[in-house]
C-alpha cells in the first residue's frame, strides 16, 4: 500500500509539474493551442500520448529508484554528534529515537512539500557501519555530509 501512495503522490506531483509548464507556455504566448486544444491533441494523437505515458511510467517506478539506502562506517553512539550536524546542515532534525533507531524528519513545510511528504529518514547501526535510510535526495545528501565529517575527525585525531 506505501509504495501505491507514493506512485500517486508522485503522479500528482507530475500532473501539476505539467499543468504548470502548459499554463505559463500560455501566459508567455509561446503556446499556440488553447489549453482545450492542448488536452485534446495530448489525449488523442499517439505522439501526444507519449507525454501522459512516461508521467505513468515514473509515477509506477518512483518508489523503485526514489528510495534508498546508503552506509557510512561508524558508530551511530561514538558519532552521535556528527549525524545530528549532519541532518541539521540539510534541514533535518531529530524527532524519535527508539530501539536503537534514529528517525529524522524536515524541518519546515517547504521541504516536506518538495519531498512530497516522504520526509523521514532513519538512521541505525549496522555492524560497522551506519545506515541511512529514506528518500534518495536526502539520504544522498546526509551521507555526503556525514562521510565529510567523519573523515575530518579521522584526519584531525
Amino acid at each position: 500500500m506505501k509504495y501505491f501512495i507514493r506512485s500517486l503522490k508522485y503522479f500528482c506531483a507530475l500532473c501539476v509539474l505539467c499543468a504548470a509548464i502548459m499554463y505559463l507556455n500560455r501566459l508567455a504566448g509561446t503556446a499556440r493551442l488553447s489549453i482545450p486544444e492542448t488536452l485534446y491533441v495530448m489525449f488523442h494523437t499517439p505522439r501526444g500520448m507519449l507525454l501522459p505515458g512516461a508521467i505513468l511510467l515514473l509515477a509506477a517506478f518512483y518508489p523503485k529508484f526514489g528510495f534508498i539506502m546508503r552506509q557510512v562506517e561508524g558508530d551511530v553512539v561514538e558519532n552521535r554528534e556528527q549525524i545530528l550536524n549532519a541532518f541539521r546542515s540539510e534541514g533535518f532534525s531529530l524527532r524519535s529515537e527508539a530501539d536503537g533507531v534514529m528517525t529524522f524528519r524536515a524541518d519546515n513545510w517547504g521541504k516536506k512539500l518538495s519531498l512530497l511528504g516522504e520526509d523521514e529518514i532513519k538512521v541505525e547501526q549496522y555492524g560497522q557501519w551506519i545506515r541511512i535510510e529514506g528518500i534518495r535526495r536526502g539520504v544522498a545528501r546526509v551521507q555526503y555530509r556525514l562521510d565529510s565529517y567523519l573523515n575530518m575527525i579521522g584526519h584531525h585525531e
